[in-house]
């Protein structure tokens, strides 16, 4: 049997990235511009989209800060 891996990069809008962190728009535009949340990808002139899986790698390391800092 032959198992197959399929890596597919996910783009996510904005809407989906507050879900995700429970965050408001201007909460997470102040983290992008403190260089503290993964930054956009422009699609066009006016719409842009995360990547699905920094945004779960910056989750991922928020909790375990979290965890080792108290």
């Amino acid at each position: 049997m032959t198992t197959v891996t399929t890596n597919t990069t996910r783009l996510i809008r904005l809407p989906e990235v507050l879900h995700k962190t429970g965050y408001k728009k201007a909460w997470i535009y102040r983290l992008i511009s403190e260089n503290r949340f993964p930054k956009p990808i422009k699609l066009g002139s006016r719409a842009v989209a995360f990547i699905e899986i920094e945004v779960d790698e910056w989750i991922s390391n928020t909790i375990s800060n979290s965890r080792t800092a108290s």
